[in-house]
């Protein structure tokens, strides 16, 4: 059986936590700030878990995180 490939751009964007779930950051954060009110834009520096629907292909694609 050959090895297999992580997909590079995933594996810089989740990180494992200890109990297995996969941890990401939020989107909408990058531009066009200024109509986002301020404690939207606190919440999206938070991390937050993969949702479980996704979480089966992310460890398909991420197969030694």
């Amino acid at each position: 059986m050959p090895k297999l490939k992580t997909n590079r751009a995933a594996a810089k964007r989740f990180t494992k936590t200890g109990t297995g779930k996969l941890k990401r950051n939020k989107a909408y954060k990058r531009h066009i700030l200024t109509k986002k009110t301020t404690k939207k834009k606190r919440d999206l520096r938070k991390a937050t878990m993969m949702d479980k629907t996704n979480e089966k292909v992310m460890k398909k694609i991420l197969p030694y995180l």
